[in-house]
């Protein structure tokens, strides 16, 4: 018999012990912190659905940058909120952008930090969606240009793409270091590294939201970016929550079309997704804890329903032993302060 020779808890008895056996790991360096700056100066403004999340104008980004540095935090995403929108995404793509501005503050101050660019267009758009809209046949007509407000609208692929190549050469020349593609347009890694080598950028990373799901979690993003659809939603284009095996499809296909590293999002409600994408390739892999696993915890912590910082650091932890390689979290400060 295996009792009473083998206790497990043998290993379990101290703090020491139970580091030493530890199979997964946390580390600062593991984290990736999500930013959104906006225009201004010295604005500091708190995202109401995220406490401790702001929107950040760029001095406030770079002193943020700098700090989350300090703790061991290497890499920032960045994300947008323009002065205007339109309906070709000016603002992403434009050398004046505000991620592009915010990316050379911020590497003219940190120099050793590694910067993300997220490249969608839902930010930047008028109507919120993360491609061109093109209104059905059967809507048509003199108003035309401005889709109803109704299911009578197409977020047309192709052209769409166009646009995210071009926002991407943007960032790179901004001093992005990492491209990001989070519209999940098909064909878009392949336009995306198409254009990126095409102007010299052959060596600049791209980090696909591969398997990018159509999820409930990602409503308090859309307040800090400002960013929810005008009409309609986007089920058409981001991925049906049911489904891993088409979430293996579309992280092999961008591995094709020239992705360096893939992600999964949301990261704790799909764990079995990044286990299977862990299991199955062999490039980085990154989870995105989003908005809403952040408020989640945020709003049971505040009523004194769980130990804020057990659930953070548990719920990372979790989110690494699925397979990630990297952890894009609201958390990485916080838990950079934990870690040292």
């Amino acid at each position: 018999m295996a009792f009473p020779t083998h206790r497990l808890r043998r290993l379990r008895r101290t703090e020491t012990l139970r580091s030493l056996v530890r199979e997964t790991r946390l580390t600062p360096e593991s984290l990736v912190y999500p930013l959104f700056v906006c225009p201004g100066s010295g604005i500091r403004k708190e995202v109401r659905s995220m406490p401790g999340v702001f929107n950040l104008s760029i001095d406030e980004a770079v002193k943020e940058v700098r700090a989350t540095r300090a703790l061991g935090v290497l890499s920032v995403i960045l994300f947008g909120l323009p002065d205007k929108k339109d309906e070709v995404a000016t603002g992403a793509w434009t050398a004046d952008g505000i991620v592009q501005k915010a990316t050379r503050a911020i590497k003219s101050e940190v120099r050793d930090v590694l910067v993300m660019g997220d490249v969608c267009l839902c930010e930047y758009m008028s109507h919120g969606h993360c491609g061109i809209v093109k209104a059905a046949p059967q809507s048509l007509g003199a108003a035309a240009a401005a889709p109803p407000v109704t299911d009578e609208y197409e977020i047309v692929n192709d052209p769409s793409l166009e646009l995210l190549a071009r926002t991407s050469v943007s960032l790179a020349q901004s001093g992005v270091d990492i491209i990001a593609p989070s519209d999940m347009m098909d064909g878009r890694v392949g336009a995306i590294r198409q254009a990126l080598d095409a102007s010299g950028f052959e060596n600049t990373p791209i980090l696909s939201y591969a398997a990018k799901f159509s999820s409930g979690f990602y409503g308090p993003f859309r307040e800090a970016a400002d960013s929810a659809p005008q009409f309609g939603d986007r089920r058409s284009y981001q991925m049906d929550p049911g489904n891993i095996r088409e979430a293996m499809r579309e992280i092999e296909l961008d591995i094709e079309e020239g992705a360096d590293m893939i992600m999964v999002k949301p990261a704790m409600p799909y764990l079995d997704v990044i286990a299977a994408a862990r299991e199955r390739f062999d490039l980085p892999l990154a989870a995105y804890q989003v908005s809403g696993e952040y408020a989640m915890i945020e709003a049971a912590a505040r009523n004194q329903w769980i130990d804020r910082d057990r659930v953070m650091m548990e719920s990372l932890l979790c989110i690494r032993r699925a397979g990630a390689s990297m952890i894009l979290t609201y958390y990485a400060k916080e838990a950079a302060k934990l870690l040292a």
